[in-house]
């Protein structure tokens, strides 16, 4: 973290709480901006998924399924 970075953090840290998660909030949203080429790649992504498993060249698994083998690996 840079010598600015760290100095905005100290004085954010003596801000009331409410204030702090006000700060929290704001800095996440500064960081999720759309990206349009990113969005149209996924869009690209879903739709050749869908249409893989419309010819059935894809098959589908149970989210149950899924969701057990996840916590074997835990």
């Amino acid at each position: 973290m840079t010598t600015s970075a760290e100095s905005v953090l100290d004085q954010a840290l003596k801000l009331p709480a409410n204030d702090r998660a006000a700060l929290v909030e704001n800095l996440i949203l500064s960081l999720d901006k759309p990206d349009p080429l990113l969005d149209a790649q996924w869009l690209k992504e879903a739709e050749d998924r869908l249409a893989a498993y419309r010819t059935g060249e894809l098959t589908a698994v149970d989210a149950e399924q899924v969701f057990a083998d996840l916590g074997k690996q835990v």
